[in-house]
């Protein structure tokens, strides 16, 4: 199984206070088996403002300790015409774009997207493409 990981779990890799269980199991298999793992080209942009906007030195983190983790065999997939088409049909169900992104990701490539965002989550309870991280860890981890 793949999984797509939400910036919502790589930010709290590195910001204190912020920390979670769930995001450091993540951390660790990505760590294990970087090629289990996708993102959408969003993701990296998402991660850099999160950290811009709340960590000491966000260019620094962004740099030395979080591109060593991603770049070490995750996939990352550009927006393509179809990923734009499935992105727009979770966006008519009420994701935001850049959830929408994620969650279409999840169901291009027949993953899970993982996230903390627990109302994007409820929104695609039906289609089974997302875990809640705040609700644990995937089946089977």
């Amino acid at each position: 199984m793949r999984f797509v990981i939400d910036a919502s779990v790589a930010v709290r890799w590195y910001l204190a206070g912020e920390s979670h269980p769930g995001a450091d199991a993540v951390l660790s298999r990505v760590i294990e088996a970087p090629e289990d793992f996708a993102v959408p080209e969003l993701f990296f942009f998402e991660v850099l403002a999160v950290l811009g906007r709340t960590h000491p030195r966000p260019v620094q983190t962004y740099v030395q300790a979080f591109l060593p983790v991603v770049e070490g065999g995750v996939f990352r997939h550009p927006m393509t015409e179809t990923l734009c088409t499935r992105a727009a049909g979770y966006v008519g169900r009420g994701l935001t774009g850049y959830d929408a992104c994620y969650a279409g990701l999840a169901a291009e490539l027949g993953a899970l997207w993982i996230t903390f965002d627990s109302r994007a989550h409820a929104l695609l309870s039906a289609d089974a493409v997302s875990v809640d991280l705040g609700q644990g860890l995937p089946t089977g981890w």
